[in-house]
């Protein structure tokens, strides 16, 4: 007995310590979209992609250092040779010395053009950037929306539970005079069980769904979200005529296609520094020498380049063509993939909407009242068990549909702003 009074005081003991250290967080779709944006860790990332394609940029603007060479320096003194005048102070009277400066000049506008692919880059890392955030923010809404399904799911059920928990009560009290048989009795605390079940079962799809939202929104494990908005239908009413400004708009702004546009043209630009490429870069360069020939001090200038005879950089030409070959079947693919994605979307809407403008909301409230109508009836043995149980079968099958209605049609409206790229 002692064991048991301790364990009993153990869970409530823990129950109550669990629910001081859980923060709870109340915040609507908005709050919720605003702290994505600031804390997610996957766009903070991806902003510093952009950073670094940035700094690449600004250093390609930057010219090849100038290369110095000192050699021909002599460690020891050798007699026999002509003296010369000291350099520093006594030295330098029987030193030999050579110095040489160059600079190579990149020739055929390849500079310029490293500066304009490095360009294309940063907008590329731009185009990752709005990709990342269209994935994540999709993951996000639908996310808040199963949740708030699922806390209606569990309003539903709670209300349930309480009002059957008296029925219980009732009968069990009815039972204990003998007024009722023990089978009516069983099936109502059989039904009790069965709604406390399933209301174990959305708790347990809660929890996966805030582990989901924790780690989109970056919040630590002992934090607990409420999505305090309501589930309801789209407020934007879409209609067909706005099928084919979609189909235009998703060629405009979906990231995917826009980073095989940004694609091709790097290809583009990689080829024209590819054949850019055929022609040598010019080293020019000055020369210092002092007691290395007939001169004491000799000053020369010269110039070097490679001789394009066995090397014209054909095999990286062509590859540089068939890349932009790929990259623009690349564009084509993702283009007719929009507008199968965005047609069989919005088929899939425009269905759902059909059986939404059946359940209006007077739909709702009446049903609502004639389940407080049944219960009253039954209470007072106005209608037998089997009518009441069946109308309550009816009335969680009903209010399970309007809620599917409303997260299938706020999960489509999603997807349809997912597969356009922008806000609709």
């Amino acid at each position: 007995m002692k064991k048991i009074i301790f364990t009993l005081f153990y869970i409530h003991f823990f129950s109550f310590f669990s629910a001081q250290i859980s923060d709870t967080l109340r915040m609507g779709r908005k709050d919720a979209e605003a702290m994505f944006l600031t804390r997610n860790l996957d766009l903070i990332a991806q902003k510093l992609e952009i950073s670094q394609a940035e700094a690449r940029a600004v250093q390609a603007k930057y010219w090849p250092n100038p290369k110095l060479s000192i050699s021909e320096v002599n460690l020891w003194r050798t007699y026999d040779i002509e003296e010369q005048p000291a350099l520093i102070g006594n030295w330098g009277k029987n030193t030999q010395i050579s110095a040489e400066i160059e600079q190579v000049i990149q020739t055929a506008g390849k500079r310029r053009k490293n500066i304009e692919l490095q360009k294309i880059e940063v907008e590329g890392e731009k185009y990752e950037l709005q990709e990342v955030l269209r994935e994540l923010k999709k993951n996000l809404r639908n996310t808040i929306t199963e949740i708030l399904y699922n806390q209606e799911q569990q309003k539903i059920y709670q209300g349930q539970i309480a009002s059957i928990e008296k029925l219980t009560k009732s009968y069990q009290n009815q039972l204990n005079l003998g007024n009722i048989s023990k089978a009516e009795y069983v099936r109502l605390k059989a039904q009790e069980i069965e709604f406390k079940k399933k209301l174990i079962s959305l708790k347990q799809e809660i929890e996966d769904q805030q582990v989901e939202l924790k780690a989109l929104l970056m919040l630590p494990s002992d934090s607990y979200i409420i999505i305090s908005d309501t589930l309801t239908m789209p407020e934007k009413e879409l209609s067909e005529i706005e099928l084919s400004q979609w189909l235009e708009k998703a060629k405009e702004n979906r990231p995917d296609i826009l980073i095989s546009k940004n694609k091709e043209k790097h290809a583009e630009k990689n080829l024209e520094i590819q054949n850019a490429m055929k022609t040598p870069d010019i080293a020019v360069s000055i020369g210092y020498d002092r007691g290395g020939n007939i001169m004491k001090d000799f000053i020369g200038l010269g110039v070097s380049f490679d001789l394009p005879i066995f090397d014209r950089n054909k095999g990286n030409i062509q590859e540089a063509k068939l890349e932009i070959e790929k990259m623009k079947n690349e564009t084509r693919k993702n283009m007719l993939k929009s507008e199968n994605e965005i047609v069989s979307v919005f088929r899939n809407y425009i269905r759902t909407q059909k059986v939404s403008e059946e359940i209006d909301e007077p739909y709702e409230s009446t049903l609502d009242g004639l389940l407080v109508s049944h219960e009253k009836n039954f209470r007072l043995r106005n209608i037998s068990m089997l009518e009441y149980m069946d109308f309550l079968e009816t009335y969680i099958s009903n209010k399970m549909i309007i809620l599917d209605t409303k997260k299938e049609l706020n999960q489509y409206y999603e997807n349809l702003q997912y597969v356009v790229g922008q806000d609709l």
